[in-house]
């Protein structure tokens, strides 16, 4: 057996194979011991017929398919590896010659990983917006600690009140008739989360334990149930019981029930020490993903379909994951919005895209530069893992699986691919546009509307006539 490589272009290979006539004879001996069991031939006991009797009754190609699928495998393997192709997708066979005393010749081609033109990727210049840490990320940072020692109270001595959280009973109706989804008993409703309809928490302010009131609502025009959009409604509700938040005083006590410190003052220090070690390190990612996207923009990559197709597949599984954990269906989530998985992969599409680009200008940097992770770098992969999931190190080093510990080892060449671009690269702030260059960026882009549509109707028509050529088999 033999076999031979030939670039089609920069994603595409053909795998030519050639085995001798001994090669193939002794794979359609192994495929006729293979098949003979299922066939019946008169005269003979089922499976016990010879193979020239068999051959004469179905003619000896009932036996090629399975003779190619023992050859073709190991070739195929081998070719891959000798030629270092990294297939992205199964391979479109093509059969030249094939009968009995003669050569087997049959050739694959197969989208592999393409071929990356690197560009400028060094010393490079872009813009980020940087954070700073702000009075208002300082409040909401105490806020969460807040919120772990408030507690609720019974209120028994004054009305509903913004902010209170009420429980409560209702039941709506559109036209005198109840509708589905529109009663229901003991719901607690926050006032002023504006979960429910517009109008509905503003109009419980006021009302008294057990009092009950008719509430007078319309529904949105844009609301997900459609028999019910732009509908007015009426709500008969019941109070069954209001609670307020009792929330502490921000003081020593408070800093010792919430950290290690004594004092406000110390405890406050480290909210703005923790949360301007979050910003720095955000905007050492955003710089990092500002600089991949600009080697991504200076470098050429076809990428094939089914690159595209299976970063696709991947990301809605992680959508699906994701909602799992959320209590959520995927499907339920497209059903709503009126999608299935083709038209929920076709909007995803850019950014899967975006991913793939990403992957391969990341790995052909690291091939360029030779980039090889020492037993340092994974330590620190898996160390900052480890800090990521609560886990000790050690116990976490032994639990890892092989294929686990070669996928950190990438992401400690990732790690080290990052810190080469960032290396000599130069990180602006970008600036706030003032408003009369925000209006001016506006009208350009409305200026540039019509031809683009232009250009986008005459890239349709032609694709058009491209697929009109393919199912004809005219030539264009």
């Amino acid at each position: 057996m033999n076999y031979s490589y030939e670039k089609i272009s920069s994603n595409k290979a053909k795998l030519s194979f050639v085995f001798s006539a001994e090669e193939f004879e002794e794979a359609m001996g192994k495929a006729f011991l293979k098949i003979r069991r299922s066939i019946n031939i008169p005269g003979f006991r089922k499976g016990k017929a010879p193979r020239r009797m068999v051959e004469a009754m179905y003619g000896e190609n009932v036996l090629y398919d399975d003779a190619i699928n023992i050859l073709f495998p190991d070739a195929y393997d081998a070719a891959v590896k000798e030629y270092d192709l990294f297939p992205v997708d199964q391979p479109d066979f093509s059969l030249d010659q094939i009968g009995s005393g003669k050569e087997l010749k049959f050739s694959v081609e197969v989208y592999v990983r393409p071929d990356v033109t690197l560009g400028d990727y060094k010393g490079l210049t872009v813009e980020i917006d940087k954070q700073q840490v702000t009075d208002a990320m300082i409040d909401a940072e105490i806020a969460r600690d807040v919120d772990k020692v408030s507690r609720t109270v019974d209120v028994e001595d004054r009305p509903v009140q913004d902010g209170d959280i009420v429980n409560l009973d209702y039941a709506g109706t559109v036209d005198g008739v109840a509708f589905d989804g529109g009663t229901a008993q003991g719901q607690t409703l926050t006032i002023g989360s504006g979960n429910f309809i517009p109008g509905f928490e503003e109009q419980m302010v006021g009302m008294a334990l057990n009092e009950e009131k008719d509430l007078h609502v319309t529904f949105p025009t844009e609301y997900h149930a459609a028999e019910l959009a732009g509908k007015d409604a009426v709500f008969h509700v019941k109070v069954n019981g209001i609670q307020k938040v009792e929330k502490p005083e921000l003081d020593d006590d408070f800093a010792q029930d919430v950290s290690d410190f004594d004092t406000f003052a110390d405890y406050r220090a480290d909210v703005v020490k923790r949360l301007t070690e979050r910003v720095e390190k955000n905007n050492e990612n955003a710089a990092k993903n500002a600089l991949v996207a600009k080697a991504v923009e200076n470098a050429q990559v076809d990428i094939p379909q089914p690159m595209i197709d299976r970063q696709g597949d991947y990301m809605l599984q992680e959508m699906e994951m994701q909602m799992a954990y959320q209590g959520l269906r995927l499907d339920d989530y497209m059903k709503y919005m009126g999608m299935n998985r083709d038209a929920l992969k076709a909007q995803n599409e850019p950014e899967a895209i975006r991913r793939v680009k990403n992957e391969l200008v990341i790995d052909a940097i690291r091939k360029a530069e030779g980039i090889e992770p020492t037993e340092e770098d994974i330590e620190k992969q898996i160390a900052e893992q480890a800090e990521r999931y609560s886990r000790d190190v050690e116990d976490f080093r032994k639990s890892l699986t092989e294929s686990q510990k070669e996928y950190l080892k990438d992401d400690a060449a990732i790690a080290l691919v990052l810190d080469l671009l960032m290396k000599d690269a130069t990180i602006n702030e970008k600036k706030p546009e003032e408003p009369e260059a925000k209006a001016e960026a506006a009208d350009a882009e409305k200026a540039e509307e019509k031809p683009a549509e232009k250009k986008t109707r005459k890239r349709t028509t032609r694709a058009k006539k491209e697929e009109k050529t393919e199912e004809t088999g005219e030539e264009a």
